[in-house]
This record gives C-alpha cells, sequence and structure tokens, in this order.
C-alpha cells in the first residue's frame, strides 16, 4: 500500500493520517480473539491498571502468530518505509486495552522524548501506526491529536511516575494549552479496521474510558533501521534489540491464517 501525494502532504501538514476501514471485517475479526487471548494471560510483558485490569500488552507478536502477521503486514510497513525511504525494523508492539469502565488516561506526551530518553533513539525517525480492533467513539477515551505540534521538534518532558501504572515523559498543562490554543485538537474516531498512523513528535494524549465499550487498539512502531536505538534502559519486550529489516507479507496472509485455523 503506498501512499498518495496528496496523503503525504497532508502528513506533513498536520502529523497524522487517518485510513478508515483499511482492514476487513474478517481480518478484525481475528485480531480481536488473539488480542482477547492475549490479555487474558499473566505473563511480564503485559501491564495492568492500577485495579488490576490489562492496560498494555507489549511483544504480542512474539508469542502470538496473529499479532506476528500483523507487525510485518504490508499495509503498515509499506508507508513507512515509503515516508522514511529505508527500511525499518520493530521497535515496539503493544496492544492498549482501555478496558470498559476502568481504561485510565494517556497523559499529554510526545513518543519521541520518551523513545530517546529511555531507548537512546538518535532521531524522530519512528512512529506509531495504530489498528483499531475496536469501534473508537468520541465517548470510549479515542485519541486525541493535536495538529501541526509535530512541527515543533521534541519538546521539554518530565517523567511521569505516579500519574497511572505506566511510566511516561509528558508535557506539562502550559505547554499543551499553548499548541491547542493554536491548533485545536482533533479526534480521528471510526469503526474497528481503521488505521491512524502519525509523527513521533505529534502531541497526543487520551481520556479514561468509563463507558461499557471497550477501545483496544494495537500500537506498531516501526523505526528507520539506520535510526536504531543506542542506549536501551527498559527492557528488550518494550524496546526491541532486534533491528533486522522487516519484510512484508503478503498481503492476504491474516485471511490465510484465519482459515488454517478454521480447518
Amino acid at each position: 500500500m503506498k501512499l498518495t501525494p496528496q496523503q503525504l502532504k497532508d502528513f506533513d501538514e498536520l502529523g497524522y493520517l487517518f485510513l478508515p476501514e483499511c482492514f476487513t471485517a474478517d481480518e478484525v475479526a481475528l485480531l480481536k480473539q488473539e488480542a482477547s487471548k492475549v490479555l487474558a494471560q499473566q505473563r511480564p510483558e503485559i501491564w495492568r491498571e492500577k485495579n488490576g485490569a490489562p492496560r498494555t500488552a507489549f511483544a504480542a507478536h512474539t508469542y502470538n502468530d496473529a499479532c506476528n502477521i500483523l507487525a510485518s503486514h504490508p499495509r503498515l510497513v509499506s508507508p513507512l518505509q515509503q515516508l522514511f525511504g529505508e527500511d525499518v525494523y520493530v521497535h515496539q508492539f503493544k496492544i492498549n486495552a482501555k478496558a470498559a469502565f476502568t481504561g485510565e488516561v494517556w497523559q499529554w506526551h510526545q513518543d519521541f522524548p520518551t523513545w530517546q530518553a529511555d531507548d537512546g533513539m538518535p532521531e524522530a525517525r519512528a512512529m506509531n501506526i495504530a489498528v483499531f480492533l475496536d469501534e473508537v467513539m468520541p465517548i470510549n477515551g479515542p485519541l486525541m491529536l493535536v495538529p501541526r505540534s509535530h512541527k515543533s521538534g521534541a519538546l521539554k518532558s518530565e517523567h511521569d511516575l505516579e500519574t497511572t501504572s505506566y511510566p511516561l515523559w509528558t508535557l506539562d498543562q502550559p505547554t499543551v494549552t499553548e499548541l491547542v490554543e493554536k491548533n485545536g485538537i482533533v479526534t480521528p474516531t471510526g469503526k474497528a479496521g481503521g488505521v491512524l498512523m502519525f509523527h513521533a513528535n505529534l502531541v497526543h494524549g487520551s481520556a479514561g474510558n468509563i463507558t461499557p465499550y471497550p477501545r483496544r487498539i494495537v500500537y506498531l512502531t516501526l523505526n528507520a533501521v539506520s535510526n536504531a536505538i543506542a542506549k536501551p534502559t527498559r527492557p528488550e519486550f518494550i524496546a526491541h534489540r532486534d533491528f533486522t529489516p522487516v519484510k512484508p507479507t503478503a498481503d492476504d496472509a491474516l485471511l490465510r491464517y484465519a482459515g488454517q485455523k478454521a480447518a
């Protein structure tokens, strides 16, 4: 899958692209089933909210076959190869649960300052691609983005170790206020199967989910091979040390895997 000249222009200007219904209902059904299996496990890669509900399942592509296929899916990998102009590797793979009633906030932040401070990533040549596993609605904790905020570069961040169960390098309120007053906030919403990609310096966050509707999203972080991390401080399942370039799988690989499981 290649991005069009207009999509490339929009990404450069706004810092994000939303591609609705990028994955089919059958592909989503498989991914939801497999995500539920992953989040039900007890393993060190799965971090939990303060109340015990699963918050994030890291490195699921290393212990789940469907996630492994998704991590090399051409609809996710090819656009980043196009944007970076080189091969990419998997820096991080995670399923963010945002469970019904209990999913906690993700504070306002940029991704690159965390990757730089905690993993020794040289430049902002990595990116998150989010795959919606549930319908993302205005009410169930959608991701909030500040358009054009990536043009401000990496902003000063503080290490928040208290707000949630997950430590994060976050932005202060005056900085967020100034950026929002200038650029506003958007909340890409849509059906399961949608794909959201956004720049490593785009300011974003999400509110808690107190609705009965879960908001599970897979985040695949791909990094340019030339930008491999140099001084990782986090566990390998959070910041991978295998810099092997991703080889995109066949476009129908998820459907073929689903067929094999049903046979």
